[in-house]
């Protein structure tokens, strides 16, 4: 499988050319994405094209990971004769929340089959695992690896935080030898009150739980250093860490 980071970035960033969470998963001509934040249609539509997507599937109802639903809509309806069509995944009232960002009930159902996310499913050559993870009332985490026959997963696999406030619930998701994604949207830290999120130290913490390959942290907030919270990853997670950024690619 090949990853390509479409937006690494958070809610907000002054970082320069930073899109919002977006992650593209790549096998034996399918493409799955995970998440679809502000601003990384562009990217995805230079990276491929976006209409023969597998799946998108969306790991929570934050703006910074579905808004960009919205586009994509747009071109599936617009730039087609007839419109094509994407099969959208995510947690309850995804479509209501499309719906009412236009005041326009059908809105989403135009170029989009949203659907309620299952624990457990195939995708194409995708297996995909999705488990409540402690963010909203209802957020995901996601492993994804290439299917065998019998549609149960084979091989390393990704796994992708989403936004997690609790570290531990990741480790379930991670098998040994697996490419760790995670969020580390406080850096370094301190975590504030409150705050539902991850440190690159907590992220770094599952990594080693489920005995994972690598690290690839993102979501790192405005105002928080990249080398502090590639260090404090780094004194606790023996193998690979990097932070990653828009365009980067990874064999998974």
């Amino acid at each position: 499988m090949e990853l390509t980071v479409i937006g690494a970035g958070p809610a907000y960033t002054d970082r320069r050319g930073a899109t919002a969470a977006s992650y593209l998963v790549r096998a034996e001509g399918a493409a799955l994405l995970l998440d679809l934040g502000q601003g990384s249609f562009p990217n995805l539509a230079a990276t491929i094209e976006p209409s023969g997507l597998s799946a998108v599937l969306v790991s929570h109802l934050h703006p910074d990971h579905f808004v960009d639903l919205v586009p994509l809509r747009h071109y599936l309806r617009y730039q087609f004769d007839p419109p094509r069509r994407v099969r959208v995944l995510g947690p309850a009232g995804l479509a209501d929340r499309l719906d009412a960002l236009h005041a326009l009930p059908g809105f989403a159902a135009v170029g989009l089959d949203v659907a309620r996310l299952a624990a457990i499913q195939r995708i194409g050559p995708f297996a995909v695992a999705a488990l409540l993870v402690h963010h909203t009332e209802e957020s995901y985490a996601f492993r994804v690896s290439l299917a065998a026959g019998s549609g149960a997963a084979t091989g390393p696999g990704l796994v992708y935080s989403g936004d997690c406030g609790r570290a531990d619930d990741l480790v379930p998701l991670i098998r040994p030898g697996d490419t760790l994604l995670a969020e580390a949207s406080f850096g370094a830290g301190p975590l504030p009150a409150g705050a539902e999120h991850l440190t690159a130290g907590d992220a770094a913490r599952a990594a080693t739980a489920g005995r994972a390959s690598r690290l690839l942290l993102t979501h790192l907030q405005m105002g928080y250093d990249r080398g502090q919270a590639l260090a404090a990853a780094q004194s606790v997670f023996a193998g690979p860490v990097q932070l990653v950024t828009e365009g980067d690619r990874f064999e998974v």
